[in-house]
């Protein structure tokens, strides 16, 4: 499983699969999630730029990835 630690509130689904390498390109996420390939929290998700937060976990392409707090926040 990989992780993702968040550097604020939340990452947009798209952002989340480019930074961690998932996808090429934006433009590959935003037509990866269109297509229905993304699941967060079970559910399929549309939404390109659904906000993700902690807590919550997202499975793409065989791939969970667990979204975690900053350890700065408090």
């Amino acid at each position: 499983m990989l992780q993702l630690e968040l550097r604020g509130d939340y990452i947009e689904l798209d952002k989340l699969l480019k930074a961690l390498g998932l996808v090429s390109s934006g433009g590959e996420a935003r037509m990866r999630i269109s297509e229905g390939e993304v699941q967060v929290d079970g559910q399929l998700e549309l939404r390109k730029t659904a906000k993700i937060r902690a807590g919550q976990q997202v499975a793409f392409a065989g791939q969970q990835v667990q979204v975690l707090g900053s350890s700065a926040s408090s």
